[in-house]
């Protein structure tokens, strides 16, 4: 069964970091592992959602959200969508941005040196807008229980975390203005577009999670649509076919994963600008590790055992809070590549570690039936 359904994800990964050699030797190597890796992170979450909305959809529409979606996800937003940052970051067609990347390395990285600065400040705000929402949200399950408690009381607030978000873009921009313009060099009349490129990263956040709230409540709708419907049919002692309520529901369902699809490969994305400006390499790195998300989410819906790690959903947003916060660092100071895209990796394990204590501590209670609701770490 593992076999059967990673195959697909097995076959890309050796193809990928066979082309990151060609590309550019064993440096790429592992940087494209980094990337996959640091996309898997980051979309474990997303899988356990996708696997828990996948199951209710029909044979058909589980077929097209694992093809159809796996273009959009792979190719539309792993391949088209780095080429387009960049390409509007630097001012340039999306053709020029991929020409400079293959045939002018050196004058392609001068471009996204310089305009880095927008890049971090727009993934920073995105990735940050993530972390708090979810470091904000009361839930029955805590990881790190003395940071979360307070801080879900405090959510309570309405939009507390976009004011949090505006400050730390203040903050982040009038320092940069000021070693810029202390330091000289070509970002000193920069501030202006930090600030604009953090607000577009807020704003981006904002659409995508109010499209994502509007396709779940159409979903929610459709269900209890489709309840009533068989309650009433139920009553009147006849019978009904379900499909068209189930098709409408279902392609509603489809179009809230793809934007939660999208919506997660914005972090990565985003988050592998902080490792590496070669389109070519995240390219192969992120494709990598959105097959894994996929054939994750297959395996999900057909054994379910990663709900029981129930901390690695914990642990992918603090890996994205610590990404947000690594970028906008770069704004002003570089940070090594392998310290940024090891901290995703400590965080998850941790989090499965986590899980795996939890649960053994449970089975010796003899509560691992038992509903898991208030639990914490303690850690």
């Amino acid at each position: 069964m593992l076999v059967k359904t990673f195959r697909w994800a097995f076959v890309v990964t050796a193809l990928g970091l066979a082309a990151g050699v060609l590309y550019d030797g064993w440096t790429a190597l592992g940087l494209v592992a980094i990337l996959a890796v640091l996309e898997i992170s980051l979309s474990f979450d997303n899988a356990v959602i996708n696997a828990g909305i996948l199951k209710k959809m029909n044979a058909f529409w589980q077929k097209i959200f694992l093809t159809v979606g796996i273009v959009i996800a792979v190719f539309g937003m792993r391949l088209v969508f780095p080429v387009m940052i960049v390409a509007i970051s630097a001012r340039l067609s999306p053709w020029n941005a991929v020409h400079l990347a293959l045939t002018d390395k050196n004058r392609y990285q001068e471009l996204v040196t310089d305009a880095h600065p927008s890049i971090a400040a727009f993934g920073g705000m995105f990735l940050l807008m993530i972390f708090l929402d979810f470091l904000f949200e009361d839930r029955d399950i805590k990881w790190l229980g003395w940071v979360e408690r307070p801080l879900a009381r405090l959510g309570r607030v309405d939009t507390l975390s976009v004011c949090i978000a505006l400050v730390v873009l203040l903050a982040s921009a009038t320092t940069f203005g000021a070693h810029a313009h202390q330091h000289g060099g070509t970002h000193a009349d920069k501030t202006e577009t930090v600030l604009l490129a953090g607000v577009a990263g807020l704003v981006t956040y904002l659409v995508v999670g109010g499209l994502s709230g509007f396709f779940e409540q159409r979903i929610e709708d459709e269900e209890e649509r489709e309840q009533e419907a068989e309650e009433q049919a139920e009553r009147a002692g006849g019978s009904r076919s379900p499909v068209k309520l189930a098709g409408r529901a279902a392609f509603f369902m489809f179009l809230y994963l793809e934007v939660l699809d999208a919506s997660f490969s914005f972090d990565g994305v985003i988050g592998a600008f902080a490792i590496t400006n070669d389109i070519v390499l995240m390219a192969l790195g992120l494709g990598i590790g959105a097959m894994y998300v996929r054939s994750l989410t297959v395996y999900l819906v057909r054994q379910g055992t990663l709900d029981d790690y129930v901390y690695l959903e914990h642990g992918a947003h603090y890996a994205i809070g610590a990404l947000s916060v690594i970028l906008l660092v770069t704004i002003q100071h570089e940070i090594n590549e392998i310290v940024t895209g090891l901290v995703g990796v400590v965080l998850i394990a941790w989090s499965f570690w986590s899980s795996v204590r939890r649960n053994r501590a449970l089975a010796a209670e003899g509560n691992g039936d038992q509903p898991k609701a208030e639990v914490s770490s303690g850690v």
